[in-house]
């Protein structure tokens, strides 16, 4: 597995991505996801200024996953990441982690933060193995298209030279 930047030449598979992972309901992202308006919105995010950034995770050079950043508040980057189903439990999804944290450390960033559906045990345990606190819930939180509720847990981490006031 390795882990680059994002290029606008990956904005369609990161978009593919985003329909796959958004059909087994990981994400916030609800399915049908349209894939041609999604890769656009990718495209115009590597664009952006800012400490945000966009890293894609491949597999013999088959691009399998992705994750980025942006920033939510001063010194706060806001994570999300999506990691098809047969390439996770490989350490992709730590090696990623890696590349943001890194990343959030050269920008002078104090925090990384993500939220999770409460149900994701999986990305729940990859996140606390990663440093990655409960700093919140957010119960019954996002309405989804049929109606129904769904709860997210506030995870963060503050990075190493952080003050505390």
């Amino acid at each position: 597995m390795v882990v680059r930047y994002a290029t606008a030449g990956d904005a369609a598979a990161m978009a593919l991505i985003m329909a796959a992972v958004a059909e087994e309901g990981l994400i916030g992202t609800e399915p049908p996801v349209d894939v041609n308006a999604r890769a656009d919105r990718f495209r115009a995010s590597l664009k952006a200024p800012g400490p945000g950034a966009s890293w894609v995770l491949e597999d013999a050079g088959r691009v399998v996953g992705h994750a980025g950043v942006r920033e939510q508040a001063p010194g706060v980057l806001y994570l999300g990441m999506a990691i098809v189903r047969e390439a996770r439990g490989q350490g992709g999804g730590r090696a990623l982690l890696q590349a943001i944290q890194d990343h959030a450390q050269a920008n002078g960033a104090h925090k990384l933060e993500l939220e999770v559906w409460i149900d994701n045990a999986r990305a729940i345990a990859l996140y606390a193995s990663a440093g990655f606190e409960v700093e919140g819930l957010r119960r019954h939180h996002y309405r989804r298209r049929d109606g129904s509720l769904r709860s997210a847990l506030v995870m963060a981490r503050l990075l190493q030279g952080s003050v505390w006031r």
